[in-house]
Protein backbone atom coordinates (compact mmCIF):
# COMPACT_ATOMS: atom_id res chain seq x y z
CA UNK A 1 0.00 0.00 0.00
CA UNK A 2 1.00 3.50 -0.70
CA UNK A 3 0.53 6.38 1.93
CA UNK A 4 -1.16 9.33 0.41
CA UNK A 5 -1.14 13.35 1.77
CA UNK A 6 -4.16 15.10 0.75
CA UNK A 7 -6.22 17.91 1.38
CA UNK A 8 -9.74 18.23 1.07
CA UNK A 9 -10.99 20.59 -1.43
CA UNK A 10 -7.73 21.33 -2.68
CA UNK A 11 -8.75 22.97 -5.86
CA UNK A 12 -10.49 25.62 -3.80
CA UNK A 13 -7.75 27.86 -3.87
CA UNK A 14 -6.20 27.33 -7.22
CA UNK A 15 -7.06 30.99 -8.77
CA UNK A 16 -7.60 32.92 -6.10
CA UNK A 17 -5.88 36.01 -6.10
CA UNK A 18 -3.59 36.80 -2.80
CA UNK A 19 -5.44 40.57 -2.29
CA UNK A 20 -8.54 40.55 0.03
CA UNK A 21 -11.69 40.65 -1.58
CA UNK A 22 -12.45 44.18 -0.72
CA UNK A 23 -9.81 45.51 -2.75
CA UNK A 24 -11.59 44.14 -5.88
CA UNK A 25 -13.46 46.36 -8.38
CA UNK A 26 -16.89 44.98 -9.01
CA UNK A 27 -19.45 46.03 -11.47
CA UNK A 28 -22.55 47.81 -9.29
CA UNK A 29 -25.83 46.22 -8.87
CA UNK A 30 -28.55 47.19 -9.91
CA UNK A 31 -31.39 47.91 -7.31
CA UNK A 32 -33.75 47.36 -10.18
CA UNK A 33 -33.09 44.02 -10.81
CA UNK A 34 -35.49 41.24 -9.82
CA UNK A 35 -35.18 39.48 -6.40
CA UNK A 36 -33.48 36.36 -6.90
CA UNK A 37 -35.89 33.42 -5.63
CA UNK A 38 -35.87 33.00 -2.05
CA UNK A 39 -34.38 36.34 -1.47
CA UNK A 40 -35.80 39.59 -0.91
CA UNK A 41 -35.07 42.54 -2.69
CA UNK A 42 -32.51 43.67 0.06
CA UNK A 43 -30.88 40.54 0.61
CA UNK A 44 -30.70 39.77 -3.17
CA UNK A 45 -28.69 42.78 -3.57
CA UNK A 46 -26.24 41.70 -0.89
CA UNK A 47 -26.02 38.13 -2.73
CA UNK A 48 -25.49 39.73 -6.24
CA UNK A 49 -22.39 42.18 -4.62
CA UNK A 50 -21.30 39.14 -2.87
CA UNK A 51 -20.93 36.85 -6.03
CA UNK A 52 -19.97 39.99 -7.98
CA UNK A 53 -17.04 40.18 -5.39
CA UNK A 54 -16.24 36.61 -5.70
CA UNK A 55 -16.19 36.42 -9.55
CA UNK A 56 -13.32 39.30 -9.52
CA UNK A 57 -11.11 36.96 -7.24
CA UNK A 58 -9.75 34.10 -10.00
CA UNK A 59 -6.95 35.52 -11.24
CA UNK A 60 -5.69 33.73 -14.47
CA UNK A 61 -2.10 34.28 -14.07
CA UNK A 62 -2.00 32.78 -10.67
CA UNK A 63 -4.27 29.94 -11.99
CA UNK A 64 -1.24 29.20 -14.77
CA UNK A 65 1.39 29.73 -12.30
CA UNK A 66 -0.12 27.70 -9.36
CA UNK A 67 -1.22 24.69 -12.33
CA UNK A 68 2.29 24.86 -13.46
CA UNK A 69 3.84 24.26 -10.16
CA UNK A 70 1.57 21.42 -9.22
CA UNK A 71 2.08 19.53 -12.12
CA UNK A 72 5.93 20.15 -12.66
CA UNK A 73 6.99 16.53 -11.43
CA UNK A 74 5.29 13.38 -11.65
CA UNK A 75 2.98 13.25 -8.69
CA UNK A 76 1.17 9.55 -8.70
CA UNK A 77 -0.65 8.93 -5.07
CA UNK A 78 2.51 8.51 -2.84
CA UNK A 79 4.87 9.82 -4.43
CA UNK A 80 7.66 12.39 -3.40
CA UNK A 81 5.99 14.98 -5.38
CA UNK A 82 2.73 14.16 -4.39
CA UNK A 83 4.16 14.78 -0.33
CA UNK A 84 5.60 18.20 -1.15
CA UNK A 85 2.67 18.86 -3.29
CA UNK A 86 0.32 18.36 -0.58
CA UNK A 87 2.54 20.55 1.96
CA UNK A 88 2.61 23.34 -0.50
CA UNK A 89 -0.72 23.46 -0.95
CA UNK A 90 -1.24 23.48 2.84
CA UNK A 91 1.37 26.49 3.25
CA UNK A 92 -1.10 28.27 0.49
CA UNK A 93 -3.94 27.82 2.38
CA UNK A 94 -3.11 28.93 5.52
CA UNK A 95 -1.65 32.04 3.84
CA UNK A 96 -5.18 32.28 2.76
CA UNK A 97 -6.07 32.52 6.44
CA UNK A 98 -7.35 28.99 6.10
CA UNK A 99 -7.13 26.80 8.99
CA UNK A 100 -5.48 23.43 6.84
CA UNK A 101 -4.03 20.37 7.96
CA UNK A 102 -2.28 17.42 5.92
CA UNK A 103 -3.76 13.68 6.83
CA UNK A 104 -2.84 10.85 6.15
CA UNK A 105 -4.57 7.46 4.27
CA UNK A 106 -3.44 4.20 3.73
CA UNK A 107 -4.66 3.09 0.37
CA UNK A 108 -4.93 0.17 -2.26
CA UNK A 109 -3.04 1.92 -5.02
CA UNK A 110 -1.76 -0.67 -8.05
CA UNK A 111 1.53 -0.33 -9.87
CA UNK A 112 2.76 -2.79 -12.78
CA UNK A 113 5.54 -5.24 -12.60
CA UNK A 114 4.96 -6.34 -16.06
CA UNK A 115 3.71 -5.39 -19.12
CA UNK A 116 3.39 -6.24 -22.75
CA UNK A 117 1.41 -5.93 -26.00
CA UNK A 118 2.01 -7.76 -29.18
CA UNK A 119 0.50 -8.56 -32.43
CA UNK A 120 2.12 -12.16 -33.22
CA UNK A 121 -0.37 -13.29 -35.99
CA UNK A 122 -2.17 -12.09 -39.23
CA UNK A 123 0.95 -9.98 -40.32
CA UNK A 124 4.25 -8.66 -39.30
CA UNK A 125 5.40 -9.01 -35.49
CA UNK A 126 4.73 -5.82 -33.65
CA UNK A 127 5.82 -5.00 -29.59
CA UNK A 128 3.88 -1.85 -28.63
CA UNK A 129 7.03 1.04 -26.84
CA UNK A 130 3.72 1.53 -24.34
CA UNK A 131 5.43 4.58 -23.88
CA UNK A 132 4.42 8.33 -25.12
CA UNK A 133 7.04 10.43 -26.95
CA UNK A 134 7.92 13.48 -25.06
CA UNK A 135 6.68 16.72 -26.43
CA UNK A 136 9.31 19.38 -27.10
CA UNK A 137 6.42 22.21 -26.10
CA UNK A 138 6.01 20.22 -22.82
CA UNK A 139 9.24 20.20 -20.60
CA UNK A 140 7.78 17.63 -18.59
CA UNK A 141 6.81 15.55 -20.43
CA UNK A 142 10.29 13.81 -20.79
CA UNK A 143 10.56 13.39 -17.11
CA UNK A 144 11.04 9.83 -17.20
CA UNK A 145 12.71 8.47 -13.97
CA UNK A 146 10.07 9.96 -11.92
CA UNK A 147 6.76 8.62 -14.08
CA UNK A 148 4.88 5.69 -13.64
CA UNK A 149 4.94 3.53 -16.70
CA UNK A 150 1.58 3.60 -18.87
CA UNK A 151 -0.69 0.95 -17.53
CA UNK A 152 -4.44 0.04 -16.87
CA UNK A 153 -5.05 0.88 -13.35
CA UNK A 154 -6.88 -1.38 -11.06
CA UNK A 155 -7.03 -4.46 -14.09
CA UNK A 156 -6.43 -7.89 -13.37
CA UNK A 157 -3.68 -9.71 -13.55
CA UNK A 158 -3.77 -11.90 -17.10
CA UNK A 159 -2.25 -12.92 -20.57
CA UNK A 160 -4.73 -12.59 -23.30
CA UNK A 161 -3.61 -13.88 -27.22
CA UNK A 162 -7.34 -12.80 -29.20
CA UNK A 163 -8.07 -11.09 -32.67
CA UNK A 164 -7.69 -7.80 -32.73
CA UNK A 165 -10.80 -5.91 -33.80
CA UNK A 166 -10.40 -1.79 -34.29
CA UNK A 167 -14.05 -0.18 -33.77
CA UNK A 168 -13.39 3.24 -33.89
CA UNK A 169 -15.02 5.19 -30.73
CA UNK A 170 -16.20 1.64 -29.53
CA UNK A 171 -19.66 3.45 -29.28
CA UNK A 172 -22.75 1.58 -29.94
CA UNK A 173 -23.28 2.50 -33.25
CA UNK A 174 -19.96 1.91 -34.13
CA UNK A 175 -20.77 -1.89 -33.23
CA UNK A 176 -24.04 -1.94 -35.05
CA UNK A 177 -21.79 -1.07 -38.31
CA UNK A 178 -19.45 -3.67 -37.69
CA UNK A 179 -22.20 -6.19 -37.36
CA UNK A 180 -23.86 -5.30 -40.52
CA UNK A 181 -20.45 -5.52 -42.34
CA UNK A 182 -20.29 -8.97 -40.78
CA UNK A 183 -17.23 -8.39 -38.12
CA UNK A 184 -17.48 -9.90 -34.65
CA UNK A 185 -16.17 -8.77 -31.49
CA UNK A 186 -16.91 -11.48 -29.66
CA UNK A 187 -13.89 -12.93 -27.70
CA UNK A 188 -11.72 -10.38 -29.75
CA UNK A 189 -9.36 -7.69 -28.30
CA UNK A 190 -10.75 -4.32 -29.31
CA UNK A 191 -9.09 -0.98 -29.67
CA UNK A 192 -11.14 2.25 -29.82
CA UNK A 193 -10.00 5.58 -30.89
CA UNK A 194 -10.33 7.89 -27.63
CA UNK A 195 -12.89 11.42 -28.41
CA UNK A 196 -11.06 14.02 -30.42
CA UNK A 197 -8.03 12.57 -30.91
CA UNK A 198 -6.93 10.35 -34.43
CA UNK A 199 -5.01 8.04 -31.93
CA UNK A 200 -5.93 4.60 -30.66
CA UNK A 201 -5.17 5.07 -26.78
CA UNK A 202 -7.33 2.34 -25.51
CA UNK A 203 -8.10 -1.36 -25.43
CA UNK A 204 -10.65 -4.16 -24.09
CA UNK A 205 -11.43 -7.67 -23.61
CA UNK A 206 -14.83 -8.62 -25.72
Amino acid sequence: MNRSSVIAATALFAGLSLAPIGTHMVAPVSADEPALYGYSAESSRAERQWEEKLRAIPSPENLRAYMQRLSARPHNVGSPYDKDNAEWIASKFKEFGLDAQIETFDVLYPTPKERAVELVDGGPKFTAKLQEPALAIDPTSDQQAEQLPTYNAYSIDGDVTAPLVYVNYGIPEDYEKLERLGVSVKGAIVMTMAPFTETPRRSSFS
